[in-house]
């Protein structure tokens, strides 16, 4: 029999986990308010794609087990740090750059729009942290003798949850009047985006190296 009380508490934890600022919900305004819905769609369906993996590997009980595997996260870690940093260096250059004509996105262009799905997909993919927090948003509700049923409806709830989410920000981050902010204030933004980014990988980065040596 599934707990809807228990239910309840799970998606409560991963909204207010999902919808906290980060790199992905920084990444879909940025995104969205630079160049619009379509891309600011397209790229909050990758993460959405992206974090219903990590659903799906905490549901299935393997999410534990890559907390084991040193060398696996480590790697994920290294490659998540990376591309967080490739991000920086794309707004860095966006900061910089006096024409605003091709729009101050991230690592591309407002006619790109077939790259966003992947890119916010690599963006999710590439951040282990995202196994842990569904590890404990699962944990909030879920109990020992819940079934396969409890588990299933649990983790489909928090994914619908994490797509609304990216798609309510990329719908109020491209309405016109933040468009035009966005437009005004742009190399501040992309320049504080950036250092954001930057600090983001460096973290995961060093979380990676430090580990090694602790496993050792």
């Amino acid at each position: 029999m599934i707990d809807w009380t228990g239910l309840f508490a799970i998606f409560a934890a991963f909204f207010i986990v999902a919808v906290s600022p980060g790199p992905a919900t920084l990444a879909v305004s940025t995104i969205s308010a630079g160049l619009g819905r379509r891309p600011g769609m397209l790229f909050g369906a990758g993460l959405g794609v992206g974090l219903a993996f990590w659903g799906l590997v905490a549901a299935t009980g393997l999410g534990a087990v890559l907390q084991t595997t040193t060398h696996l996260l480590a790697a994920i870690k290294v490659a998540g740090g990376l591309y967080l940093l490739w991000l920086a260096y794309g707004s860095a250059r966006s900061a910089l750059r006096k024409n605003t004509a091709d729009g101050g996105d991230i690592n591309g262009s407002a006619t790109k729009t077939g790259h966003w799905f992947l890119k916010g997909l690599m963006l999710n993919m590439s951040n282990p942290k995202a196994v842990v927090a569904w590890m404990a948003a699962l944990s909030v509700g879920l109990g020992a003798d819940d079934g396969a049923a409890s588990i299933a409806v649990a983790t489909a709830g928090c994914m619908v949850i994490g797509f609304a989410i990216y798609a309510g920000y990329a719908f109020a981050f491209s309405v016109g009047a933040v468009m035009e902010r966005y437009s005004r204030c742009r190399r501040w933004i992309d320049g504080t985006v950036a250092a954001l980014f930057a600090l983001s990988g460096l973290t995961l980065l060093r979380s990676a190296l430090q580990r090694g040596p602790q496993a050792a």
